[in-house]
């Protein structure tokens, strides 16, 4: 039986065999993410870091509570009357992410638009629901910007897919994310979390030596 570490409304992590931890997001509406969500997701991401310690086996899966949504990115909004949202919450999310200890899985169960993109692309594997949800990216529709919003397309992603994410606001479902390297894996809703585990019980022994932040920041 899994332990559980965090219950809350918004936000549940849960620790399986092997040191595999399952940090769900639930938060209204639609899992997006402000500056107070950025930190509690870090504030997650370092308990689990801590709780498995160094040089030890583990993974994390972030997942979405329902097949129709993972997450649809920012509140906006926010920075309306915080024009330090980013700063303070979004871009540290990130880093916490691309130097986190252990690998990390995003089980996007649904759709997947706008800062979740990115969100999603720091982690080091991707499984996506094949039945439901589309990634997509619109910036380019909505006028918006800010500084490094291309950096992980640029280093997650083939050229052209970049192109099409980011000047061209495209849609993709999760069979046209598999064939574009979006995603790693495909799955329908009721298999995504055993696949998604399947996939960090594989990986999480990599992280015994130490060195897998490290090593994944020389991609």
């Amino acid at each position: 039986m899994p332990k559980s570490f965090i219950d809350e409304p918004t936000l549940a992590l849960d620790r399986h065999d092997g040191n595999i931890f399952v940090l769900t997001m639930r938060k209204a509406p639609e899992n997006r993410i402000n500056s107070h969500y950025a930190q509690k997701l870090i504030s997650a991401y370092n308990l689990i870091r801590k709780t498995i310690g160094p040089n030890a086996p583990g993974a994390v899966i972030t997942r979405g509570n329902d097949a129709k949504f993972w997450c649809t990115g920012l509140e906006l909004d926010e920075s309306d009357t915080n024009p330090s949202a980013n700063s303070e919450g979004f871009f540290p999310l990130l880093a916490t992410l691309l130097d986190f200890p252990f690998p990390t899985i995003a089980l996007i169960t649904g759709h997947t638009f706008g800062g979740a993109c990115p969100f999603a692309l720091s982690h080091d594997y991707r499984v996506m629901n094949s039945s439901r949800g589309y990634i997509s990216m619109p910036p380019v529709n909505l006028g918006l910007h800010f500084p490094g919003i291309g950096t992980l397309l640029r280093l997650k992603l083939q050229p052209q897919v970049a192109r099409r994410m980011l000047l061209g606001a495209h849609r993709w479902t999760g069979k046209e994310a598999l064939e574009d390297g979006l995603v790693d894996l495909v799955a329908p809703p009721e298999e995504m979390l055993g696949k998604a585990m399947e996939l960090a019980g594989r990986w999480a022994p990599k992280a015994e030596m130490g060195v897998y932040s490290l090593l994944r920041g020389e991609l």
